[in-house]
């Protein structure tokens, strides 16, 4: 399962945003905010919650189990203007487990994660019932003392010289940094999140004897050139359940048929190298001298006779109807090594070398395939998005704040938008000519798929041809009181050709 949802953020009373607020909106409840004076009430989101959590380090005043307590007093230390007030986690839940197992999941992971660091998590599971359930994890993001008291964020450390005093500044100040006490805003915190729940689901996922597992990494960082598809949101997943097309859904289609035609190519040509790579490392060690090496003709017609002593015992209708398969796949074999120009093992790479061009114009086309991906979805954030944002600033400013909580990830798609198009000096406009060179990109990769299947890339035909190498090397290789014999009908193939090839050259003379 790859790439499943999982986002970081953090809120910031500098927009706008209020912790005991995400507290409600999470657990579905109405708390009521000190610093405001006011009620945050989600309790209409009450029916999807599937239950709602505190997780308390040991050094945690015991009163913070109840959420607007917590909440509340996380905000009331937070003096600044623009203070970071908690940090959020929305991630999706393998819906392979079993419902009675996603508190024990998120439990155990957040325990594990954040609370044995001294971070207080309040957590949530809601499932609307649509096949996407998913935990929302709320974290504090001051320490504690063993007291209980919230630490400072950062402390004054003082610069020091070379002789280990305080440097002066022209102002007769000390010179001095911050430090923060907790290295929890690290960026590297957001790989091993992401990581340690990957790790803890399929943990989950093992236990409950499925197949499946997590992997969170990116297809490029997994090595994988696969063009990944756009996330279609609530809404436009609701209008693609309903049969409604959009244009993030056809482009999702293009993207898994490209994905598809390029994929089986890149998957035949892969096999090959691999195989290609322990076949050289067998016949150099059967055959000292490269003149000894046999064709792919001696192979065959060895793998020929190994298969007609394999029938010694059949009856003759048997041996009968062997004998023609064999003689069948034989002929066939041929004048596919014929029209491919394969005579030896090593022919495969020259077959493999006229293959490349076209591989690296697929590979170019997907990079550019996927920058025009990313621009037509902020593209299609800004219009779809657009009235979202417009709507959050009008009204009094307590439906200002519940709206911009309620609509958050829709407003926050749209802020992304707006930065993408900026830094990369796009226009609303250009997403028409950005969906036609897309579509001709896809044309094209398929047409180069297609066109490298045709062109001596029968996957079949090689899956057969690399079957009779491997029996004939692992019956020389394997077998000892066969490798005699064998190596002994290779070099019989090669001498009954020498003297086929002397005969003829007699009988033209």
């Amino acid at each position: 399962m790859p790439c499943p949802h999982f986002k970081i953020s953090i809120r910031q009373r500098s927009k706008r945003q209020s912790a005991v607020a995400g507290a409600a909106y999470q657990a579905g409840e109405s708390l009521f905010s000190e610093y405001d004076q006011r009620a945050k009430n989600y309790r209409y989101k009450t029916p999807e919650v599937v239950c709602a959590e505190i997780l308390l380090p040991d050094n945690a005043p015991k009163e913070y189990a109840d959420r607007q307590t917590l909440w509340n007093a996380a905000e009331k230390v937070e003096q600044q203007w623009n203070s970071q007030l908690s940090r959020g986690i929305i991630m999706a839940i393998p819906r392979e487990l079993s419902r009675e197992t996603w508190a024990d999941l998120v439990r155990d992971y957040c325990r594990e994660q954040f609370v044995s660091k001294g971070m207080c998590v309040d957590f949530a599971i809601h499932d609307k019932g649509d096949g996407n359930p998913h935990a929302h994890i709320m974290l504090t993001m001051r320490s504690m003392d063993e007291h209980g008291k919230w630490n400072p964020k950062a402390h004054k450390v003082y610069d020091l010289d070379e002789r280990m005093e305080r440097i002066v500044l022209p102002s007769g100040e000390y010179k001095s940094h911050k430090e923060n006490v907790v290295d929890w805003n690290d960026r590297k915190y957001a790989e091993v999140w992401r990581q340690a729940w990957a790790d803890t689901a399929n943990r989950y996922l093992e236990a409950a004897n499925r197949p499946e597992r997590l992997d969170l990494r990116s297809y490029a960082r997994q090595g994988k050139e696969i063009v990944p598809t756009v996330h279609l949101g609530p809404a436009v997943a609701h209008m693609e359940a309903k049969g409604i097309h959009t244009s993030v859904g056809d482009l999702n289609r293009e993207i898994r048929s490209h994905n598809a035609a390029v994929k089986s190519v890149k998957a035949v040509i892969a096999s090959l190298q691999k195989w290609l790579a322990a076949t050289k490392e067998k016949l150099a060690l059967l055959f000292e001298k490269e003149e000894q090496k046999p064709t792919l003709f001696d192979v065959l017609t060895a793998y020929n006779s190994l298969r007609r002593d394999e029938r010694l015992d059949w009856s003759k209708y048997g041996k009968q109807s062997g004998s023609v398969a064999d003689l069948k796949f034989f002929s066939s074999a041929v004048s596919w090594m014929q029209r491919a120009g394969i005579v030896t093992v090593e022919d495969f790479d020259a077959l493999l070398a006229t293959q490349k061009p076209a591989l690296s114009r697929i590979s170019e086309n997907e990079k550019r395939i996927r920058k025009l991906k990313t621009a037509i979805s902020h593209i299609d954030d800004l219009s779809r998005y657009e009235p979202v944002f417009e709507k959050s600033k009008t009204g009094f400013k307590s439906f200002r704040e519940k709206y911009a909580e309620a609509h958050k990830d829709e407003l926050n798609k749209f802020t992304k938008a707006v930065r993408y198009m900026k830094a990369n000096q796009l226009n609303a406009t250009d997403g028409d000519a950005y969906q036609k060179e897309l579509g001709s990109l896809f044309a094209e990769n398929e047409r180069l798929a297609g066109d490298l299947h045709r062109q001596n890339l029968d996957p079949e035909m090689l899956r057969q041809i690399k079957h009779c190498v491997d029996t004939v090397l692992a019956q020389a290789e394997n077998v000892p009181e066969v490798k005699a014999s064998v190596i002994e009908k290779l070099h019989r193939t090669q001498e009954q050709q020498q003297t086929q090839a002397a005969h003829k050259k007699d009988m033209e003379r």
